[in-house]
């Protein structure tokens, strides 16, 4: 079975975020930094070379593969700002509908701008994933 390549290690969250070359979204990282360490309570950690992930969670697949994985993280991508909620958004259509210009995948919330949002929103679907995911086995 193939290992996982993206692992939390001791690379500079910091150092990270000032090599995001679009000023803007160098500033909407940072932000979401901010309010997920303040959110979740836990530090920032970098899982692998793009990923920040605050707090943990153990995984098993039924094909028998498993890991870690931060309950919650963020990657400033270039063509947007990810937001990773590893629960997913089941049962979260009404924050998703008051949350402001957004696009989603299976766990997965695309921002193109942070001010296109409601940051209390944000911080409400960032408290449930990280409470509902940290510390636990699934």
């Amino acid at each position: 079975m193939a290992e996982l390549k993206t692992k939390r290690n001791a690379a500079s969250v910091d150092e990270f975020l000032a090599t995001v070359a679009d000023e803007r979204r160098r500033a909407d990282a940072q932000a979401v930094c901010a309010l997920m360490t303040e959110v979740t309570g836990e530090r920032p950690t970098m899982w692998g070379g793009s990923i920040v992930g605050f707090g943990t969670y153990h995984y098993k697949y039924a094909s028998g593969q498993e890991g870690d994985w931060p309950a919650v993280a963020f990657s400033p991508r270039k063509q947007a700002l990810t937001i990773y909620l590893s629960d997913g958004f089941d049962g979260r259509d009404d924050l998703l509908a008051r949350l402001g210009k957004h696009s989603t995948g299976k766990s997965c919330l695309y921002l193109k701008r942070l001010s296109d949002v409601d940051t209390g929103v944000l911080r409400k679907l960032v408290r449930e994933g990280f409470q509902q995911l940290n510390g636990k086995s699934i």
